[in-house]
């Protein structure tokens, strides 16, 4: 085992290489970080510098520790490391940031670490151990952002709620139960969950999103139990909304463009939500995450997904589009058609009317003692009399399909 000056001496060769790191290449950074990380955990040792930002792009200390604990929760993905992470964080990170690192780890190690959940009975446990001991409240929040993370990722929304409202770990956090963080894991488990309102989640949200020191991952949160929400009246508008508000804080992240990619599906507004998803996946393949090759492949399956849903809408247009012309085709065809039966019944009406003179002023013409000039007058009196009868029957046929005609447009108004 090396003597303390020994450590001491490679601690400062590791801050040596983290310092001279800064302002290189991001692949250059994550290199070097990646490599001090691992001779840390090889070693037994914890990182022995301050952490003062929560930046993955420029700060090689931070991602130096990112990816020492990444390593420790792998290999005990427990409540102990956990804990041992809580008093890392407490001891080396500055306050303006501590809040961003611990919801970093505890949320993120959580999603890696997500089929190793514990038990409740494991987690009142660890809170009883916690009781009176200096630093319980912030020690039991990182234990509780922790396990919430990793139910979080489970889609357990019942059980996340059960753990950040009435849990022995939420008690002992006692004070950080107003944190924004925990009201949006709060939103996000009452979003999902049958058993609680959608107007109890939405105030959580609302509550989280308004803090005035609310974090990226508040944001996170919050957005994404909006996306995997209970279907509500106004879901995709809601999520919009909030999801241009964070790509306007925050254009270059590309998970809060894969959710305003979400919104806009979720909205039927197809070409919006391609364009941000593409966005999105442009974004991902610059960015050093973990979890890359996963999110990647979550983005791709929501591109198809959109793209399904843009050609299944384009082949409703155009079905509904045929639809018209074929049910336009169809009422020129019925107008055709009665315009024909009443032409039919008027030339019926006519020729009835003129083979009746023809027959009558026939017999009139042979047969009888009248005189000519009466039965010219009787010619005369019978052609006007089947005259008015052939314009009665037509006018009336014009009447009765006039005043259909008017009822049928009167119905189709309404």
């Amino acid at each position: 085992m090396d003597t303390p000056a020994a450590q001491e001496r490679t601690h400062e060769r590791f801050r040596a290489r983290l310092a001279a790191a800064v302002g290189t290449e991001a692949a250059d950074l994550e290199r070097v970080a990646g490599e001090v990380a691992l001779q840390l955990h090889e070693s037994g040792q914890e990182p022995d510098f301050e952490v003062r930002t929560a930046d993955f792009a420029t700060d090689p200390f931070f991602v130096c520790a990112d990816r020492y604990w990444r390593r420790r929760f792998a290999d005990g993905p427990s409540t102990d490391t956990a804990s041992a992470c809580a008093r890392w964080i407490a001891l080396h990170t500055t306050p303006g940031c501590r809040s961003a690192v611990r919801e970093q780890w505890t949320l993120g190690n959580g999603f890696i670490n997500r089929s190793h959940v514990e038990t409740r009975e494991q987690l009142d446990e660890a809170a009883r151990g916690l009781v009176g001991t200096p630093g319980a409240a912030d020690t039991a929040l990182t234990l509780l952002l922790y396990h919430a993370g990793k139910l979080r990722a489970n889609f357990a929304f019942d059980d996340l709620n059960a753990v950040l409202t009435t849990s022995a770990l939420a008690t002992v956090a006692g004070r950080h139960g107003d944190e924004p963080v925990i009201l949006a894991l709060r939103a996000f488990a009452a979003f999902g969950s049958r058993a609680l309102t959608t107007e109890h989640a939405r105030d959580l949200l609302e509550r989280a999103w308004e803090a005035a020191h609310r974090s990226r991952h508040v944001m996170d949160v919050c957005l994404n139990g909006l996306a995997f929400s209970v279907p509500f009246d106004g879901q995709g508008e809601l999520l919009r909304r909030l999801a241009q508000e964070a790509v306007d804080a925050h254009p270059d992240n590309h998970m809060f463009r894969f959710r305003l990619a979400t919104a806009h599906h979720l909205c039927a507004d197809h070409d919006e939500a391609l364009s941000h998803v593409d966005a999105a996946l442009a974004l991902l393949a610059h960015h050093g995450t973990f979890s890359r090759e996963l999110l990647m492949e979550q983005y791709l399956v929501k591109r198809d997904a959109i793209q399904e849903a843009r050609l299944r809408a384009a082949r409703e247009v155009e079905h509904e589009a045929r639809w018209r012309r074929q049910e336009a085709a169809n009422a020129d065809l019925e107008r055709a058609l009665h315009s024909s039966s009443i032409r039919a019944v008027e030339l019926v009406a006519v020729f009835t009317s003129a083979i009746a003179f023809a027959v009558g002023s026939l017999q009139v013409t042979l047969s009888g003692t009248l005189k000519l000039r009466e039965r010219l007058w009787l010619l005369t009196a019978l052609g006007a009399v089947l005259a008015v009868f052939a314009l009665i029957i037509v006018g009336g046929t014009w009447l009765i399909t006039r005043r259909r005609s008017r009822g049928g447009n009167q119905g189709d108004s309404r």
